[in-house]
């Protein structure tokens, strides 16, 4: 079972839903690199509405529907882990954002693996 409380980091990476790496999804190779280095658990959420560096507005409004809207992924782990982990995201992200935070994670218990 894992659990995780206390002070630690939070890694977030922001990007585009039609960015890829290797010909697939980039969002979907950050969450699997991130399973593959163990870390404590990721999530990918679709935004309606942003812009970046571009200063292109990607919406889902009608008028101006976008197939590029942004990616929020955020994974919370040790400094540590999460340290070691920004290289492997630096070398795969070509445009977006990347930042880590403090935070304090009040609680986080994982059920208990399961057998397949």
């Amino acid at each position: 079972m894992i659990e995780l409380a206390g002070h630690h980091k939070r890694l977030t990476i922001i990007v585009g839903e039609s960015d890829t790496t290797g010909g697939h999804s980039l969002a979907t190779a950050i969450v699997r690199r991130a399973h593959s280095a163990g870390l404590a658990g990721v999530t990918v959420v679709r935004g309606i509405e942003g812009y970046g560096a571009s200063n292109h507005i990607h919406t889902t409004r009608v008028l101006s529907l976008s197939d590029d809207l942004p990616l929020v992924i955020t994974i919370v782990d040790t400094a540590e882990a999460i340290r070691a982990f920004v290289p492997t995201v630096e070398h795969i992200v070509d445009e977006g954002l990347i930042t880590i935070d403090d935070v304090e994670v009040v609680r986080y218990i994982g059920r208990p693996a399961t057998l397949e």
